[in-house]
């Protein structure tokens, strides 16, 4: 066996500088940042992500023909969905895809000025808590309980408060000479 043979081989350099960018895309993507920090994923939540890059680029170096954005936005909500319990709808998977589908093609073509800004974003976020509020999209079937229009102001009135009949007051017990309460019974056959 020659020297070579029994080496592993390293990745072409296209291959690397691809993943670097993956993993810098997927690591500001809020969706799997939330995921992630939340550890909705298990106690491997973090493991997750890079698996995530690595199914990506792997689909792009063994692909013939590469994928495009839905392949890609397909992949991330499946595995969104499966390793993290999470069903986006928000559109944001489609943006990641069409980034790592305009990364592969610039890094193709020998170029790294996407990488470098897809790290650059990455590198301002690394440590930061993941700010997240809760709430559901324009498209969802949750409504808003609110008395206020998107304008503010308040078209709806105070809820009216029913008028029921006065009901009898109580009679005051009774008391005899010696300090007790005499009881009357409910029926009408009083002795």
């Amino acid at each position: 066996m020659s020297a070579s043979a029994s080496a592993p081989s390293n990745p072409p350099p296209t291959s690397v500088l691809f993943a670097r960018g993956v993993i810098a895309r997927l690591a500001y993507w809020p969706a799997l940042r939330i995921a992630v920090d939340q550890g909705w994923g298990g106690p491997e939540s973090a493991e997750k992500r890079t698996w995530l890059a690595s199914v990506l680029v792997d689909d792009f170096e063994e692909q013939d023909p590469k994928p495009d954005v839905d392949y890609v936005e397909d992949r991330l909500l499946q595995v969104m969905a499966d390793e993290f319990d999470a069903v986006l709808e928000d559109g944001s998977a489609e943006a990641v895809a069409k980034d790592v589908v305009r990364l592969w093609q610039e890094v193709s073509a020998g170029g790294t000025a996407l990488l470098s800004e897809f790290e650059e974003r990455a590198d301002k976020l690394r440590g930061k808590k993941v700010q997240a509020e809760e709430g559901a999209g324009d498209n969802s079937d949750w409504e808003d309980d609110s008395d206020e229009d998107e304008d503010g102001e308040d078209d709806e009135q105070a809820p009216q408060l029913l008028d029921h009949p006065q009901r009898t007051p109580k009679e005051e017990p009774e008391m005899d000479e010696d300090g007790f309460i005499t009881v009357k019974g409910k029926g009408k056959s009083h002795r």
